[in-house]
Parts: structure tokens; C-alpha cells; sequence
């Protein structure tokens, strides 16, 4: 099969597909032939050899696909059968023309939905959806600030909140990303880059500030988020695009809001946890993106490359021009 690598860690331009062996479904497995992929950062930290896959896990890149079911390990329960349109959730291994999947990590693929679109979904709001219920137990009412409100999970992050009848917030670098935010359901949205987004947030929350923060920045944010955490906020980190050293005084400042910080990773979550989580959103989450729903829920895909055009892909994600997600179609 053919699938997208790299032979040593550095830029885009490493990257080539290599035909590889196809991987065998072992117990409880099932084999996926992909159709598409999508690209998260942790793809461009792997290709730079900051973010090696799990123990286990395949090298290759590609943390979410969708496509059908192509083969049945031993051992599976008969939930899924041979031609059923699934997407998953994946430590590694989507970007390739097969990979094999625990049963318990795939989901159904809506009705109205194209295989393209469902790759944008599984890392992506699964990641958003954790954040919100398993980490931050998110609450009718509460605000929500979400830094970069045009990636993929910020896009899932607006409308799952907006989905808990809470009010999100973002953050956006350009107001093409704003605009797009706003027309996903953001109340409002401050460009971190030219405006102090923390006076603006508690001018919008009239002093009071956010309940909740999801931040995949770090350290260049951490000032202005406890100026706009409120008393007994979460502050919920997920990624340190911005760094991750702090030089000031933290915990005296987190401490005065009696506020708390959580820090979460998904890819490395064990095999029961990623199992209670697929469950939960397929209940929860997927009827919503069917049309008989009261809310629709869409995921937002910003462009799609073919696979052997991944370089392009990458480049495109690290010069952040996406809004949305970025798409691989297999062969």
C-alpha cells in the first residue's frame, strides 16, 4: 500500500509517499481501507521529531481517517461489517491506503456526509468534546474562550458549545478566521494580534470573564488568560504553540482566583479511555450532524490535497492559513 513518510525529522519538503506492507487486523481490529485523512499539528511535531507515535503505534503519520471496512480481525463483536462507511480515531497510520483500527475507535459515518468530510471530524471534535465534558464538565450558561477559533478543533469546540447551551469566545489571528468563527456560532471574536484580547473578553463579559479557557498556545498567553479566567475558572491546556516556559508569578495569581489548570493529550490516552470517549460522542455528538436533528452540527474542511501532494498540505498548515481542516485523499 502506499502512504505518506519521511526518513529523518525536518521540514515539509522530507516528505514523500513510500509504498509499505499492509497492515493485518489483529484481535478486536478492524481493517480500514482509507479514503481520506486529515492533518492535525501533532503531524507536523512527528515530521519534525518532536512528537513520536505511542508505543505501538504505527509511524505514520495521520491521527483521524474515514473510509469502509475492508477486513475483520479475529475476535470482533459484529458491529462493523465488510463495506461499512466508518471514520476513526487513530494514534497514527490514517495517512496510508489501509490501516487497522480497534473496533471500539470507529464510528459510523452520517448518512449525508462524504468520506471527505467525516476525515475532518474524529480527531478534531473527539479532541474538542473530551476538552469540554471529560476535562472541563462544561455547564449551561458558562463562557467559554477558545484560542485559535478557526483550527479544526476550535470550529468543533464553538458549535459543541454552543450545542451545551454554553457561550464560546475565540481568538483568531486574521478577520477571515473571525468572520468564519462568528458564522460558526462564536458570540464574539478578538484578533489576539492587534488587540488585548483579555480587555476585550472582560469587556464582553461585563468584568466578570470566562468559566472556561481552551488553549493550545501556552506560554505567550498565560497573562491574559488569568486576567480574563473568573473566579474558580478552568483553564485547559491542550497544545504549547506559543511556548511552553511561564517567567512571572503563576500560582499566585491562580491562586487568588482559586482557578485551576488541566493539561490534556489524547493520542497518548490507552485503549479503554479512547473506547468510553468514541462512545460517549457517537450518543451524544453524531446524531446531530444528520439532518433530522434540531441542531446541525457540519464539519468545516478548508481544502483537500491529494496524497502525494502532503508536502503542499503541511505547508499550508504551518504558514496557518487553514481555517478549518486540511484533507488527504488517498489514491
Amino acid at each position: 500500500m502506499l502512504a505518506a513518510y519521511f526518513d529523518c525529522p525536518g521540514g515539509p519538503e522530507n516528505l514523500y509517499v513510500k509504498e509499505v506492507v499492509r497492515p493485518h487486523p489483529e484481535e478486536g481490529e478492524v481493517l480500514v481501507k482509507v479514503s481520506a485523512s486529515a492533518l492535525n499539528r501533532a503531524d507536523l511535531l512527528q515530521r519534525r521529531g518532536k512528537y513520536p507515535p505511542p508505543k505501538g503505534a504505527s509511524g505514520i503519520l495521520g491521527l483521524e481517517a474515514a473510509g469502509t471496512v475492508a477486513g475483520l480481525g479475529p475476535g470482533c463483536k459484529g458491529q462493523w461489517k465488510i463495506g461499512d462507511a466508518v471514520m476513526a480515531l487513530l494514534p497514527g497510520g490514517g495517512q496510508a491506503e489501509y490501516v487497522t483500527v480497534p473496533e471500539g475507535h470507529l464510528m459510523p459515518v452520517p448518512s449525508d456526509m462524504t468520506l471527505i468530510q467525516a476525515a475532518a471530524i474524529p480527531e478534531a471534535w473527539l479532541t474538542a468534546f473530551q476538552l469540554l465534558h471529560f476535562v472541563g464538565k462544561v455547564q449551561m450558561g458558562e463562557r467559554v474562550l477558545i484560542h485559535a477559533g478557526a483550527s479544526g478543533v476550535g470550529m468543533a469546540a464553538i458549535q459543541l458549545v454552543r450545542l451545551a447551551k454554553a457561550v464560546p469566545i475565540v481568538t483568531a489571528g486574521t478577520q477571515e478566521k473571525l468572520k468564519a468563527a462568528a458564522n460558526a456560532g462564536a458570540a464574539e471574536g478578538f484578533n489576539y494580534k492587534n488587540e488585548d484580547f483579555s480587555e476585550k473578553v472582560l469587556a464582553f463579559t461585563q468584568g466578570s470573564g470566562v468559566d472556561m479557557i481552551l488553549d493550545c498556545v501556552g506560554g505567550s498567553h498565560w497573562e491574559k488568560n488569568l486576567n480574563c479566567l473568573s473566579t474558580d475558572g478552568r483553564w485547559i491546556v491542550y497544545g504549547l504553540l506559543g511556548g511552553g516556559e511561564i517567567h512571572g508569578d503563576l500560582l499566585a495569581r491562580l491562586l487568588s482566583k482559586r482557578a485551576s489548570i488541566h493539561t490534556s493529550l489524547l493520542r497518548s490516552r490507552d485503549k479503554e479511555y479512547k473506547e468510553r470517549l468514541v462512545k460517549a460522542f457517537t450518543e451524544d455528538v453524531l446524531p446531530y450532524f444528520s439532518g433530522g436533528a434540531g441542531a446541525h452540527l457540519r464539519p468545516l474542511v478548508d481544502s483537500v490535497y491529494p496524497l502525494h501532494e502532503i508536502a503542499a498540505a503541511h505547508r499550508i498548515m504551518e504558514e496557518n492559513k487553514n481555517i478549518g481542516k486540511i484533507v488527504i485523499k488517498m489514491p
